[in-house]
C-alpha cells in the first residue's frame, strides 16, 4: 500500500525529493493548492504538479529528469532543409492562454488530459504574475504551434507543447531554445522521457545533479518579464543553422 505524505495547506514545504517513489517513477506527495508562491517553490526545488480530473493535487520528482541543452540542441537534417523555406512568424506571450488550451486538447495518445481547469486557472496566473512564457508559432493569423513553461532565474521549466502543422512544436521549442541560449540560461527541464524530444538531443539528468543546477540558477537573476521584444523579427529559416 503506498502512503504519501499529504502538504500542509498552511505550509509550501515539501518532502525531500529523494524520498518521492520509484514506482510510480518520482511521485513525492499530493494535497496542497497550486498558488503560485507553492508552485514556484516547487518548481525551484525540481518538483512539479501533475494529475487527472477527479485526482487530489499530485507532486512529482522523477529520476532521472529529461533536459535539454539550450545551446546543444540537435536539428535533424530532415528538419533542417525543411527550416530554410519555413515563412511561418514566431512570438512570445501573445496568446499564453491559447497555448495552455491548444496543449490541453486531446490527442491521439491520450496526452493532455491533465491539464485541468485548476491548472490552466493557475499557469495563467503565472503568467499574469511574469513566472510564466509561451512561445508560439503563427501562420498569418493562425495560431500553429507553441510551448509554454514556467521561469525562475535563469532556469526555464518546460511544461506543455502543441501543434496543429506539421514541425510546428518544433519551431517553438528551437526558438525558445535559442534565446535562453543567447541570455544565459543553459538548460531547459523537459521532466520525463520523451522520443520526441531525444530527437532533438534531450538527455537524462540524474535528480541530484539536477537539484544541484537549478539550485545554482534559480538563484541568479532572471530574464526581463516582457518576452516578446526577445522574439522580435526572429525568423524561423535561421533556425536551422545554429548547430
Amino acid at each position: 500500500m503506498i502512503r504519501l505524505p499529504q502538504l500542509d495547506i498552511r505550509s509550501i514545504a515539501f518532502p525531500d525529493i529523494e524520498s518521492a517513489l520509484d514506482e510510480p517513477d518520482g511521485l513525492l506527495a499530493f494535497g496542497g493548492d497550486l498558488g503560485s508562491e507553492r508552485l514556484l517553490a516547487a518548481y525551484a526545488h525540481g518538483i512539479f504538479p501533475w494529475y487527472s480530473h477527479g485526482q487530489p493535487i499530485l507532486w512529482w520528482s522523477p529520476d532521472p529528469r529529461m533536459v535539454l541543452d539550450t545551446a546543444k540542441l540537435h536539428v535533424p537534417r530532415r528538419l533542417r532543409r525543411w527550416l530554410k523555406s519555413c515563412e511561418w512568424n514566431i512570438h512570445a506571450d501573445r496568446s499564453f492562454a491559447n497555448v495552455m488550451q491548444a496543449c490541453a486538447e486531446p490527442r491521439r495518445d491520450g496526452a493532455g488530459t491533465w491539464i485541468t481547469d485548476a491548472m490552466f486557472e493557475a499557469y495563467c496566473r503565472l503568467h499574469a504574475e511574469g513566472h510564466a512564457h509561451s512561445v508560439e508559432v503563427w501562420d498569418a493569423d493562425r495560431l500553429v504551434g507553441g510551448i509554454y513553461g514556467v521561469t525562475i532565474g535563469r532556469m526555464f521549466f518546460g511544461e506543455s507543447m502543441f501543434s496543429r502543422r506539421d514541425h510546428a512544436s518544433k519551431v517553438a521549442l528551437l526558438a525558445l531554445c535559442k534565446v535562453l541560449a543567447e541570455h544565459g540560461m543553459p538548460l531547459l527541464d523537459a521532466q520525463v522521457s520523451s522520443e520526441h524530444l531525444q530527437t532533438l538531443g534531450a538527455r537524462e539528468m540524474a535528480r541530484h545533479e539536477f537539484s544541484l543546477h537549478i539550485a545554482e540558477l534559480c538563484s541568479l537573476p532572471g530574464l526581463p518579464v516582457e518576452w516578446a521584444p526577445l522574439f522580435e523579427g526572429m525568423d524561423p529559416r535561421t533556425l536551422a543553422d545554429r548547430h
